[in-house]
């Protein structure tokens, strides 16, 4: 097929496995006291056990797991210290993955690099071949010999730490501890700074329990909303409830999934809790997770039966489409825009914004499915793949993939609606080509990526992008029957003519027209009917 790539086949997107739900605690200056010195205790405890974990590297097991359990009890309590091994258990697992993710991307660019350095300068690339273009100029060759060699490095650096087990972690994140070194840059001094990393190396969260008093034993919120914690052996004293437990006077009331919350906790089930404060903004937040029962996917014949909404992610809006089950666009295009500038809050903001006006679209047009690109720009921004248009590789930059996809999941399943996602292969030039031209009209502008979402939502449906099959020369018209691909094969008469219906078609004409026409009289000779008679008027002839 001319060195296009096989399409991959289209699958519903699994719904999430669990739920966070947030809330605000108005706490007073002694319960914000007490949470400090109980969370910056904690947290010297999580530190000093994440260096323990870091040096048994993979020879790690149960036992060593069980023995520094075991140290923690007696300086915490139980419950504290299951939850700080199971943290520091999962932070370790997840900086070992991501070293395994840069070594794969280093090793990537190193083997792109060679490629098109041993290309000659200015080669044009192959891709049936297999070959890369080579470099411009005999400059950015050698820069990017350089280049190679720093790679080759940084890979030798981080396969030496995969192998001895090591990795690279900071409590309280590298780019907070990064801004010590530039509080002018960053609009800070010295005090604001180590407020932030004070709050951001706290260690306040706690696992449910099954069974237990309310599904959490450490960290407990009652149905009234009343909160209350553990407190660690050394700071026992602290205490305003029996059992060695301090009672915040702030309550706590989740506006959103409470009802759900609610049903939980009232049966003992499980739900973990953490607490974490805004240094910022000045304030506490309680944040409520539960895992959810595995629930099986909706087959995709049932998510489409009833259409789908095809969407072309952008960045700066979504372009959505109508398709009914034949693959035809319905109604008109709608676009939700979104802007991604200034704060991370702002940008978040945005985007569920977006997609809640796509939701209820859905909703309105009696779809039950969203059809997506399964994007992923993971090599799209390497400057070896676009390396001179940097325009175009700041603009899939700004893609929010990623958490779009996440957010789109999430609140699809709240609605119940099934999200589909798509190979992205040739969507947006085959649907400008099949597409946009048609559907253009002198009061409607289809822009490429409205066309896009028709295409995404076809490959979705299992339709072909283009409109129609051509038929051969002798069978191109409706005398044989016309040959089409927009019926599904079980739709019966797909492959017989069209029956003729009056009305204003092509070589039609209906009744009424054919009426007046016959009683009209006409002004011109072509127009005369053959059963009139023209008589010469004899006045004209009279001197």
């Amino acid at each position: 097929m001319g060195g296009l790539r096989e399409v991959a086949a289209s699958f519903v997107v699994p719904g999430p496995a669990g739920v966070a739900i947030r809330d605000r605690l108005r706490v007073s200056d002694a319960d914000a006291a007490v949470l400090t010195k109980v969370g910056v205790y904690l947290g010297s405890l999580a530190a000093g056990d994440l260096a323990e974990r870091s040096r048994q590297g993979p020879a790690h097991d149960a036992a060593g797991w069980a023995v520094r359990k075991r140290s923690l009890t007696g300086r915490s309590s139980a419950r504290w210290a299951g939850s700080i091994t199971k943290a520091t258990h999962d932070q370790w697992a997840l900086a070992r993955r991501g070293q395994a993710a840069h070594m794969a991307w280093l090793r990537g660019q190193i083997a792109s690099i060679e490629a098109r350095l041993a290309r000659p300068l200015g080669a044009k690339a192959d891709k049936r071949a297999g070959l890369a273009r080579g470099y411009a100029t005999r400059v950015e060759w050698h820069a990017k010999s350089r280049r190679l060699q720093m790679l080759k490095d940084r890979l030798a650096v981080v396969e030496a730490d995969r192998a001895a087990g090591r990795v690279r972690v900071v409590r309280g994140g590298k780019r907070l501890a990064n801004t010590r070194h530039h509080l002018a840059a960053a609009g800070l001094d010295e005090q604001a700074w180590r407020q932030r990393w004070r709050a951001e190396r706290m260690f306040l969260a706690a696992d449910g329990e099954s069974g237990k008093r309310f599904g959490n034993e450490t960290i407990r919120v009652t149905d009234t909303g009343q909160l209350s914690l553990k407190l660690p052996a050394p700071l026992a004293h602290l205490a305003n409830a029996p059992h060695g437990r301090y009672l915040l006077d702030a309550t706590v009331a989740f506006r959103h999934r409470g009802q759900e919350w609610l049903d939980r906790i009232t049966v003992n089930r499980a739900v973990a809790y953490r607490i974490h404060h805004d240094v910022v903004r000045g304030r506490w937040y309680v944040t409520a997770s539960w895992q959810r029962a595995a629930t099986p996917v909706l087959p995709l014949e049932a998510a489409l039966a009833r259409g789908v909404v095809g969407v072309d992610m952008n960045d700066d809006h979504l372009a959505a489409w109508h398709l009914d089950v034949h693959g035809n666009p319905v109604g008109e295009p709608q676009r939700f825009y979104y802007d991604l500038t200034g704060t991370a809050q702002h940008r978040d903001a945005q985007i569920r914004h977006a997609l809640t006006r796509l939701l209820h679209h859905t909703r309105r047009c009696g779809a039950a499915a969203i059809a997506i690109e399964d994007l992923d720009f993971t090599d799209g921004t390497s400057r070896e793949k676009h390396g001179r248009n940097k325009r175009f590789r700041r603009l899939i930059s700004r893609f929010p993939t990623a958490k779009l996809k996440a957010r789109l999941v999430s609140m699809a399943a709240e609605q119940d609606i099934a999200v589909i996602a798509v190979d992205p292969a040739y969507t947006s030039r085959w649907g400008a080509q099949h597409w946009q031209q048609p559907l253009t009209t002198t009061t409607r502008k289809i822009s490429r990526h409205d066309a896009a979402s028709i295409a995404i939502g076809r490959r979705a449906l299992g339709h072909p992008i283009r409109r129609r099959t051509t038929p051969p020369p002798p069978h191109q018209s409706d005398g044989a029957g016309h040959r089409t691909v927009q019926a599904r094969p079980e739709i019966r008469r797909r492959e017989e003519t069209r029956p003729r219906i009056p009305g204003p078609r092509t070589r039609s004409v209906s009744p009424d027209t054919e009426r007046k026409r016959a009683t009209r009289t006409s002004n011109t000779v072509r127009d005369v009917r053959s059963e009139q008679i023209w008589v010469q008027d004899p006045l004209l002839l009279t001197d």
